[in-house]
């Protein structure tokens, strides 16, 4: 493309002529005063070096006198270019110096090739080629609105042109054709500016037609996001499959449950069944059936005449079926896919609570992770500072139990609601513990391990959310500090520790019908400070220390078999790092390397036998406490979009 200066494309209107610098007539030793020039109303004259500068301050702003200590000067006008163009457009005006005459439709426009070549690959590329037009007089054009090119031809000698939504997609599609990218992109915003329920499929139709993948993107967000409202609209009844299908497929869906998602596939299918038949397995292929409720599986899909006539739907529903029945039970042969996958928006989301950074001070910061924006941000502090807290959530509130408060032990509690973005106390345990953790079963809370600076604690506690009440339960086989819990399939399981003279690999798990803790088989490597996570009915423990560096290896056992066997280690080693699933993923956050805290964070995907990173936490922190909670963002969703000013508060 030619590198002659760029169009002006300011809003503000264009200067007189005038405001060029007059001529000065102080100095006795002047020469002779430049000719004017084309358009200016009087010339520019030159001092020589001797001459004063006090005469160079009445040159107009616009303007400026370069002077060397030589026998040259440089002078430069700022008002040139868009003198230039405001020329020009006197020119189209006044029919006057036209070179072209281009014809759209009904209407002819008398132009000036410089000024389309200057705004128009199109043009640059016709005028400047061996083209037959390049020589023409006149240049037809075709299947352009002619309303469009002139508002386009305006633009070419103005830099303005007003968008509107009855003329922003003509104006696009002509924009495109004569590769006026500039105006072509600001026609996209303000479509993007303008999405809604009932014209994103059209827009994204229209996009697709004209090949402008940025709206295509832009269109296709604003479904994804608005999903349910759109669903509701007529526009939907007609989407085309293409569409449905890449919608469906995205983990990015924002509904609340997957019986949205199902129920919007079959309503689509019922407005055409006889020309959308063969479209019905592939949709419900993308439908997660199996993170239906159980009965709406069985009494609503199974018994959908369509999915009942459909062989490979109806292999869909016995998959799902079976996947729900070995959650269940204790039988490992979990099948995971992307339809055991949880879409972002109802995969729930975590908090990373307390923990210490290199100041030694412990946290009261709590941070929340945002799965569909992978994003973490603040939410209110806890009451008190803890580092190596135990966490845990049930009922729909994040519990933070015990630790240490950089001056001494805790056996306070605290519990936050994330619809009021508050904290308040609960009973106190009653022995005060860090290294403790937390696991939730049949609607209570359990307390286990933990250590002060003398002990390391066996015992055990029970909370109960109801009545606020702790009751002592059955004491561990081996006291353990910095022990890792997770419930799984109806036990607590207490893995590694710290016993007060080394790092372990016994593990055990209580059984709550009996109130007992049972032996299961042994890790492969002992560590405390390690992480726990069940994911697809295997337990995984994660990290930690052993008695002389922290680890970065991991994992899992498989309670069927009760044997353990290692998964892909993380990327680097963590101590004290905070371990918990979301979304069919194992989230690793923060700790300690041997040498730094970390903010760093990793996920696991089983799928893959794989970690990824993950948007890292604000705050370096190790000894905090990681905890899953079944809840969307949108339950407070003004602490989010306050938390988009607030993101480098720390």
């Amino acid at each position: 493309m030619s590198q002659e200066p760029p169009l002006p494309t300011r809003s503000d209107s264009l200067p007189d002529h005038s405001s060029s610098p007059s001529s000065s007539s102080e100095g006795p030793d002047l020469p002779p005063a430049i000719p004017p020039l084309p358009g200016t109303s009087s010339g520019i004259q030159l001092h020589s070096p001797a001459s004063s500068s006090s005469s160079l301050k009445k040159m107009a702003t616009s303007d400026q006198l370069h002077v060397d200590t030589g026998a040259t000067q440089e002078f430069e006008s700022k008002s040139h270019y868009k003198n230039g163009f405001k020329t020009f457009l006197e020119f189209y005006n006044n029919d006057q110096m036209y070179d072209v005459e281009i014809k759209v439709g009904s209407k002819s426009f008398r132009c000036h090739r410089i000024v389309l070549a200057c705004v128009s690959n199109y043009f640059l590329t016709m005028f400047t080629s061996e083209m037959t037009e390049s020589k023409q007089k006149e240049v037809t054009i075709h299947d352009i609105d002619e309303t469009a090119m002139e508002k386009l031809v305006q633009y070419a000698y103005t830099s303005k042109l007003q968008l509107t939504i009855d003329n922003v997609q003509p104006l696009l599609y002509a924009a495109s054709i004569l590769q006026m990218e500039i105006v072509a992109k600001a026609c996209c915003e303000f479509m993007k500016k303008h999405l809604h329920p009932t014209n994103c499929i059209g827009v994204h139709n229209f996009a697709q037609q004209h090949n402008r993948t940025e709206l295509i993107n832009m269109a296709d967000e604003y479904i994804l996001e608005n999903f349910l409202d759109v669903v509701e609209t007529e526009e939907f009844k007609h989407i085309p499959y293409e569409l449905l299908d890449k919608l469906v497929s995205s983990q990015d869906l924002n509904v609340k449950n997957e019986m949205q998602v199902y129920e919007a596939v079959i309503m689509w299918m019922k407005q055409d069944v006889p020309n959308r038949r063969d479209h019905l397995a592939k949709l419900i292929a993308k439908v997660k059936l199996p993170l239906l409720n159980p009965d709406y599986l069985l009494q609503t899909v199974a018994t959908e005449e369509m999915v009942r006539k459909d062989f490979v739907c109806r292999d869909f529903v016995d998959d799902a079926k079976a996947y729900q029945m070995s959650l269940a039970s204790l039988v490992s042969d979990i099948k995971i896919s992307d339809r055991t996958r949880p879409r972002k928006s109802y995969a729930g989301v975590l908090f990373c609570v307390g923990g210490r950074g290199a100041s030694g001070d412990p946290f009261k910061s709590i941070e929340c992770y945002d799965p569909r924006k992978n994003r973490w941000f603040q939410v209110s502090e806890m009451n008190c500072r803890r580092r190596h807290v135990g966490v845990c959530c049930t009922g729909g509130y994040l519990y933070a139990v015990g630790g240490h408060d950089g001056g001494k032990h805790l056996k306070s509690g605290e519990l936050f609601d994330p619809t009021s973005n508050n904290w308040k106390a609960i009973r106190s345990m009653s022995t005060p513990r860090r290294g403790i953790a937390l696991a939730s079963l049949g609607g209570a809370i359990y307390a286990v391990g933990g250590l002060d600076d003398s002990t390391c604690y066996n015992l055990m506690e029970r909370y109960d959310p109801s009545s606020d009440q702790w009751t002592l339960v059955a004491n561990m086989n081996v006291p353990r500090g910095g022990v890792g819990v997770a419930t799984l399939k109806n036990y607590i399981y207490a893995i590694g520790g710290n016993d007060g003279v080394a790092s372990l690999e016994l593990c055990e798990r209580y059984d709550p019908l009996l109130n007992k803790w049972l032996h299961i088989a042994p890790m492969k490597r002992h560590r405390a400070g390690a992480g726990t996570a069940v994911l697809d009915g295997y337990l995984y423990v994660v990290g930690g220390f052993d008695d002389s560096s922290p680890l970065d290896s991991c994992e899992r056992y498989d309670p069927y078999t009760n044997k353990w066997t290692e998964v892909a280690s993380m990327s680097c080693c963590r101590g004290g790092v905070g371990i918990a699933t979301l979304g069919g993923q194992i989230f690793a956050v923060g700790g300690h390397d041997g040498t730094n805290y970390l903010n760093s964070v990793e996920a696991y995907d089983p799928m893959t036998n794989s970690w990824n990173p993950v948007a890292e936490i604000n705050q370096c922190r190790a000894g905090a406490g990681l905890a899953f909670c079944d809840c969307s963002t949108t339950l407070f969703q003004k602490h989010l979009e306050q938390a988009t000013s607030q993101l480098q508060c720390y």
